[in-house]
């Protein structure tokens, strides 16, 4: 189902679930200091029931409100903007190929799975640029071109989140944990580079992973690739294709001034 789908009914399991907690008059007890804000005199906290009159109306007057107060919104708006940018100036794209198309032969199955990590920076691009591109370098080189097709889906989706820099995703998550955190500790703060180390030592351990995996497995099995078998007017096509995806002298000299 499209995210749309899947949110509404999420939602709709959220009021149902809200009704039925509330006609059992479920509560725990509040984990937070006596004094702190929110805290009911009682120490409980009960389930407000969505599933009735009032519950609706609740809904719907603090709809703005529940989304503007969002803790993570603001940073995750502003770093996309900032993604935006880069992506539709051109820089990562070309900073992806750059790293793919540059690499050494030894290292090209290591560069596409961390390109691919890297990828997730700017969203989709990977899956719109890099696994096709890394099929066709794979190619180029006598290799056969699903292992690079393959590597490069691994780096995209199974390093998801890894990255060597901060990405969009570091401010929302960040900041959901802060407020779970501060459910105990009001005053606690949770940094968007909290994983930081962890998704940096992530990076190069997934990478290394997507290589050995692919060079020692998913090759091997793949069997030899004959280039030979393939037609001539595709072969054509592949080196137009390599060429349209080439980093540009512009593009080198953008890449040194960021």
């Amino acid at each position: 189902p499209h995210p749309v789908i899947l949110f509404a009914i999420l939602c709709a399991l959220v009021i149902v679930g809200s009704g039925i907690a509330g006609y059992f008059e479920l509560s725990v007890v509040d984990p937070r200091p006596e004094g702190s804000k929110g805290r009911a005199d009682n120490g409980l906290i009960e389930v407000v029931s969505l599933l009735n009159v009032a519950g609706l109306q609740q809904v719907l007057s603090e709809l703005v409100r529940n989304f503007t107060g969002f803790t993570p919104l603001g940073t995750v708006l502003v770093a996309l903007l900032g993604v935006g940018i880069a992506e539709r100036s051109g820089v990562i794209s070309a900073a992806m190929r750059s790293l793919v198309m540059g690499a050494p032969k030894k290292l090209v199955t290591f560069m596409v799975v961390l390109a691919g990590i890297v990828s997730n920076t700017a969203a989709e691009l990977g899956y719109v640029v890099l696994i096709p591109l890394s099929a066709m370098i794979f190619l180029s080189l006598g290799r056969h071109p699903l292992a690079g097709l393959a590597a490069a889906f691994a780096g995209v989706s199974g390093g998801y989140s890894a990255n060597l820099l901060i990405g969009t995703v570091d401010p929302l998550l960040s900041g959901i944990s802060e407020q779970a955190a501060q459910l105990i500790s009001p005053d606690y703060q949770v940094g968007a580079e909290a994983n930081w180390y962890f998704m940096i030592g992530s990076t190069f351990v997934i990478s290394t992973l997507g290589m050995l995996i692919t060079e020692y497995i998913v090759e091997p099995k793949l069997g030899k690739y004959n280039p030979d078998e393939a037609p001539a007017d595709s072969m054509e096509e592949l080196t137009l294709e390599m060429d349209s995806h080439a980093v540009t002298d512009i593009e080198r000299k953008g890449l040194r001034t960021v």
